[in-house]
């Protein structure tokens, strides 16, 4: 499933971001919106951070480089 992209992570009230893995993204998805398709979100958020984008879902934020 890991598509090589360096995916990291921030909850809205942290000041640092982390590396986080893909399997911990899609927990981290389910866990803030329990209703949507997991996967599907985490495959538009990874195709929005490889365009240099930083994508807010709930409380966290996810981009693909600091």
């Amino acid at each position: 499933m890991d598509l090589g992209v360096a995916l990291y992570t921030q909850y809205i009230y942290e000041t640092k971001w982390q590396k986080t893995s893909q399997k911990d993204a899609l927990r981290m998805i389910q866990e803030v919106m329990p209703e949507t398709d997991a996967q599907s979100t985490l495959q538009y958020i990874l195709s929005q951070t490889q365009k240099g984008k930083t994508v807010t879902l709930g409380a966290c934020r996810f981009k693909s480089e600091l």
